[in-house]
């Protein structure tokens, strides 16, 4: 294994003057690829903003935020650059909530996103020679391909084994010897139940020594709940497709925050409702800047994430900012008799209580003209053995815990292992099928 201790220790660990010199030089470009678009070039010249309109990071105010609908109204290339032409791959999102998002790559935006993905995997602590098992959807799905050339670049034996298929993933961990493994968390859950099925334990049987999650989003309990499963860390990692994809944003192995390559991204944190800047450590929507992409750069794209910028400095010696969790989306609030609901708080009670299982889905639904949440939650094997007497002491716990999280009262609706929908990809946590 190799001992350096930085994938890139020049751009890992450049002072904060200088790395925010390199931003500037990086964002006039960016400026200029963007008026080679005829979104940009139409909004800015309105605006009356060039490329020297950007003196300093703080400039990054003048300029109007991005946003979802802008890419869907440019579908299919309206925000792509007179670079266009040298595109040699794109990417878009699955498009299940309107017209598809699409992002255009040349050579070297491919290449800056591998090299990316790779710093990102050894600063969670993959190194060459590690045998890298993607368990992911390949395709138009930036997860895929992105992983796939980050671990290449890396120096990895990458395994491009796609999602699903559970014994033929436990197959291939134990003849190729995998040690790192992407998937979304919900997956490697369920991935573990069948190790235990096939009468497997994935810590003496196998050479898995961590975990790459993300894609999805999940909790603190979620995560530790799989590092508790397996005996084996877990890295959480982030990205979205507009911003290529992973290699964001990446934890180290200290696990105290995600480090956002801030050669790459320009980092923003606004109060979502005021579109005003916040303090570090407060809590606000996410918004990103590309610096090192040509054929489609995008400018204060709100990304709807909340998460806040962790203040100090992290212990592995890495000067750029770091992100916290995920703690929700802007757009994935729901109201429920009048309370404002994220429903990772509702999984951060869940995952604390020994007695639930991998699966859990809300349901919002009227009933007699009032709007209720249940909530169906997949319990352990045991919990209804013909011994177990404690099925009523868990969904009144249920009820009264999430109740004190989110000040609505949910129907808890306890159900054996295996009765809820099995995903293989992204797990959908929420459905509202109340009356419009």
């Amino acid at each position: 294994m190799c001992k350096k201790t930085y994938w890139n220790e020049e751009f890992e660990t450049l002072n904060r003057c200088d790395l925010e010199k390199l931003q500037v030089k990086r964002l006039r470009k960016t400026v200029g690829s963007a008026l080679d678009t005829s979104f940009y070039s139409k909004l800015y010249e309105e605006k009356g903003i060039d490329v020297d309109s950007i003196q300093s990071v703080d400039d990054i105010r003048k300029l109007p935020f991005t946003v979802k609908q802008d890419l869907r109204n440019s579908y299919p290339d309206g925000m792509t650059s007179c670079k266009k032409d040298e595109s040699i791959r794109l990417h878009c999102s699955s498009g299940t909530t309107g017209q598809p998002t699409v992002v255009y790559h040349n050579r070297h935006d491919l290449d800056s996103w591998a090299n990316l993905v790779a710093r990102s995997l050894y600063c969670a602590g993959a190194r060459p020679g590690d045998v890298f098992q993607n368990i992911c959807g390949y395709g138009l799905f930036t997860g895929g391909l992105g992983f796939q050339y980050g671990a290449e670049t890396l120096g990895a034996l990458a395994i491009p084994a796609g999602a699903g298929n559970s014994k033929r993933q436990i197959k291939l961990i134990q003849d190729f010897g995998t040690t790192v493994i992407h998937a979304i968390p919900s997956y490697l859950i369920r991935l573990h139940e069948i190790f235990l099925a096939e009468g497997i334990d994935p810590l003496k049987g196998t050479n898995l020594r961590l975990f790459v999650i993300g894609a999805e989003p999940h909790t603190e309990e979620q995560r530790k709940k799989i590092e508790t499963l397996f005996g084996i860390k877990a890295y959480n990692s982030y990205g979205l497709t507009e911003m290529n994809g992973p290699g964001v944003a990446f934890e180290c192995e200290e696990q105290d925050g995600l480090h956002v390559w801030e050669d790459a991204y320009l980092v923003e944190i606004v109060n979502p409702d005021t579109l005003e800047p916040v303090e570090d450590g407060e809590i606000g929507e996410l918004v990103l800047t590309t610096l090192d992409r040509e054929v489609m750069p995008l400018i204060r794209y709100r990304t709807r994430d909340l998460t806040r910028v962790l203040p100090g400095e992290c212990a592995c010696g890495r000067t750029h900012r770091r992100l916290d969790r995920i703690t929700g989306r802007s757009d994935d609030m729901f109201i429920i008799k009048g309370c404002n609901v994220f429903p990772m708080q509702i999984e951060s009670v869940l995952m604390k209580m020994p007695e639930v299982g991998t699966n859990y889905l809300i349901e919002l639904v009227t009933e007699n003209g009032v709007d209720e949440m249940y909530v169906n939650v997949e319990l352990q094997a045991q919990c209804f053995s013909d011994s177990y007497q404690d099925l009523e002491k868990i969904q009144n716990s249920l009820v009264s815990k999430i109740r004190d999280e989110v000040l609505a009262k949910p129907k808890i609706v306890l159900l054996e292992p295996g009765e809820l929908p099995q995903q293989e990809g992204k797990a959908i946590r929420v459905v509202d099928a109340r009356d419009s």
